[in-house]
Parts: C-alpha cells; structure tokens; sequence
C-alpha cells in the first residue's frame, strides 16, 4: 500500500467575509506528481501557502510524511521544498552565494552542498552564470535558482506553484524531465499551472478547484470521461469544470 505524502483534511480559510478555501480534502500519495488546476481566484495559491506553513488554516488539518503542519512547523518545513510563482532572492548575491546560503541554513555540509549546487545548476544549464549578480538574470533563470534552492536539501516534497510559466520551453522540458526523475526516487511533487499542456503530460492525477472547491479529482482521462469528453484536451475538460466552456463564443464575439 501506497504511503501518502500530503494529506488535506476538511481544511478552510476566510479573509473577511470571503471563503477561499472551503473544506477542501485530498490525499496525494507518495512519490506522485499531483497537478493543482484553477482559474485566477479559485484557491490554489492559498491551499498551497498552508501546505507551506505559510498560512493558517481556519479549520483543518494538513499533515505532510505524517507530519503536522500545525503542531511541528519546523519539521514539516525540512521536508519541502517550495517555488512560488515570483520568487524573492537576494539578488544582489550571485547566484553561488546565494545557495551556498540556502545550504548552509539546511545544515548541509560545504561539500556536499558545492556538490549539490553543481550538478542541479548543470543539469538546468545554469553553470556559466553562476558567479553572475542574480539583479542581472532574466525572470526565468530566476525561478532556476529558485528551483535549485528548493532542490538543494533533498526534499521529500515539492510545492510548485506557478513556477513553471516564466520558462522558456526548452527549460520547461528539462524540469519536467527532473520532476519525472523525482518522482521515481519517491519525491512527491505537487504543482500549479495554467499551461494545461504541461498538466497533462506530466501529472499522475489533476486536483481541480473552482471558487474555493475542489470540483474534481482524478488522472486526465479519468476527468475527460467524468464530463463526457472521451479523446478531447484537458483544456476542454478544464473550461467545461469551472463553467467557462463558453469561452470561444466570447472570442467570437470580440472579433466584431
């Protein structure tokens, strides 16, 4: 039987009178890479944050490898690493210094971290800018760095969240290409995107949410036959879950 790496039970979260998440559940099981789909406002991001330890939930409990998020901060955050879709690093370290720092936070000792550091930025064809001041990189190779950073203490869970979008595609290939690595060696990734071509090649299963809810679960051609679109695109499956379906018409019109 499959361990489960990230558990979300009955988890909510209001600001105000709003409710972004509202009591949401999912398990994702060890060594899977779950896809976290949304529109703008749907509370992906905030779902992510609490995963993250970032925010508090109203109500719930999120347990990361058995680990409560609530109870033990400090060890559920040694198991993760995390991209936000705008990371913030200090950019005027280059980017060794910059993840030296990360390595040396984690506790990891200098050769391992030297290490570590060399074989992800090469793997991620970063290395001849690895003495560059980060003020200088591009958006993309930003997120690199902060793909490395997350990377560097060998997490048992990534947390992905936008990230992937700012790349070009060949950069998008190559992390995709570590993800399917990690997940093989038993690392549990769960990301967000709104390049639905991305999702659906690289996901095991889709987790879907719409106006705080999850509306859907399961692999792409599991949701495909849920909504009775056998052999379409996951983005039609998408459009027809959150009701935007309509969406082409709306083209049309703006045409005239």
């Amino acid at each position: 039987m499959a361990k489960e790496s990230i558990v979300l039970d009955r988890v909510t979260k209001r600001f105000g009178p709003k409710v972004a998440v509202n009591d949401v559940s999912f398990r994702i099981e060890e060594g899977e890479i779950r896809g976290l789909l949304g529109p703008n406002g749907s509370g992906k991001s905030t779902t992510m944050r609490m995963i993250m330890g970032i925010m508090k939930p109203d109500f719930g409990a999120i347990s990361l490898c058995g680990v409560d998020v609530l109870r033990d901060a400090i060890a559920a955050k040694r198991l993760v690493g995390y991209v936000p879709e705008s990371p913030y690093l200090y950019e005027y370290l280059t980017a060794s210094e910059y993840l030296d720092f990360v390595g040396t936070a984690y506790g990891i000792p200098p050769d391992e971290r030297r290490q570590r550091v060399s074989e992800l930025l090469g793997a991620l064809q970063m290395s001849e800018h690895v003495n560059e001041v980060m003020s200088g990189f591009s958006q993309g190779m930003k997120q690199k760095v902060a793909f490395v950073a997350a990377l560097i203490h060998r997490p048992r869970i990534l947390v992905l969240d936008e990230s992937l979008n700012g790349l070009d595609p060949r950069s998008a290939r190559i992390i995709k290409d570590i993800l399917s690595r990690l997940s093989k060696e038993g690392v549990t990734v769960l990301f967000s995107t709104h390049v639905l071509e991305i999702a659906e090649v690289v996901c095991d299963k889709i987790t879907i949410m719409n106006e705080g809810n999850v509306i859907a679960e399961g692999t792409p051609s599991e949701l495909r036959s849920k909504v009775g679109l056998p052999g379409s695109t996951l983005e039609d499956t998408f459009l027809k879950l959150t009701g935007s379906e309509d969406t082409a018409k709306i083209v049309e019109a703006l045409k005239l």
